[in-house]
């Protein structure tokens, strides 16, 4: 039995911070941030949304599209690194108001790694019988851990939700191999004080071999080569990364999802966010064969070959 995606769903706030807004608050230009990283804007959630309101938005969007209720819920794993407090966990605060009063629930730390985690986490106890569905949520409010004085960081980063129903598909479909990875000697170039702190030069040269490293690898281990790739969706953290793992797969670029235009980078949210986008604008089919990759903090990475479809 393999596990697969049998619902998704997503939430974004409606305020929109454009980099011309951005010029009036820090040291920077429109042209700067989009040469860099190709974000023209990222949307702000408002003082009384919450982290585990977005995540609550987007579950109920992937429960709809899976076609299950709450109460069918098994498990629920929320990946964030801003939950609303230490404790109790977002996983339990949404378990209570989505009404899963059979699932367990917990919180999973790995940054803008943590979505890959978590639903990888999700395919062993769907593929080892022990639960039918998961609830995987990738949440992130980091409009109030940025420091907006700090122009190298405050440009990138977006808040959002994006959300994900793991459970049994039909045969040949689903999770066909996965890669996950941590390397704490990095842990010093991308952390949390009181706000984000990020050697930028550090953690591109990480990022851009590590991408294309794992998106390779979980090829390997599927059996599968670069040429049976229909679309990458890699994390939406920087264009120049992104196209570095593009390039490795030697893909055309209509086949890498790109949203961190609109959207920047939302952490363990821009996996699942993208995704939403592509199947709303019919960019990804049944059967189809996506690579999806991320990496965070920790520093942590994380991919895994998928087979579309339920």
């Amino acid at each position: 039995m393999n596990a697969g995606i049998l619902g998704i769903g997503r939430y974004v706030p409606e305020k929109i911070l454009t980099n011309t807004e951005l010029e009036q608050m820090v040291d920077t230009t429109d042209e700067w941030i989009k040469t860099r990283t190709g974000i023209e804007e990222r949307r702000i959630a408002t003082d009384d949304v919450d982290t585990s309101h977005m995540a609550y938005f987007a579950a109920e969007k992937a429960l709809k599209d899976a076609g299950i209720t709450a109460e069918e819920l098994d498990m629920i794993i929320v990946a964030t690194v801003t939950p609303d407090n230490p404790f109790p966990s977002v996983a339990c605060m949404i378990q209570e108001r989505l009404g899963a009063k059979k699932a367990c629930a917990f919180d999973m730390s790995a940054a803008c790694a943590g979505f890959m985690y978590g639903i990888i986490t999700a395919k062993q106890f769907v593929e080892a019988g022990t639960y039918k569905h998961v609830l995987v949520v990738g949440v992130e409010k980091l409009s109030k851990i940025v420091d907006w004085e700090d122009r190298n960081t405050a440009v990138l980063f977006g808040d959002g939700a994006g959300a994900t129903i793991i459970g049994p598909v039909s045969e040949g479909r689903g999770i066909l191999s996965f890669e996950l990875g941590a390397d704490g000697t990095g842990a010093k170039h991308l952390y949390q004080d009181e706000t984000i702190v990020m050697n930028g030069r550090e953690v591109f040269k990480f990022a851009v071999r590590q991408m294309g490293e794992s998106a390779v690898n979980v090829l390997e281990k599927a059996g599968l080569s670069k040429e049976d790739v229909d679309f990458l969706i890699p994390h939406q953290a920087n264009i120049r990364i992104m196209e570095a793992a593009r390039e490795r797969l030697g893909l055309p670029v209509e086949k890498m999802s790109m949203t961190v235009q609109k959207y920047g980078n939302t952490s363990a949210a821009s996996i699942p966010i993208s995704i939403v986008e592509e199947v709303e604008n019919g960019n990804i089919h049944d059967d189809d064969l996506l690579v999806m990759v991320g990496f965070g903090g920790g520093l942590t990475w994380g991919a895994i070959a998928i087979r579309w479809g339920r």
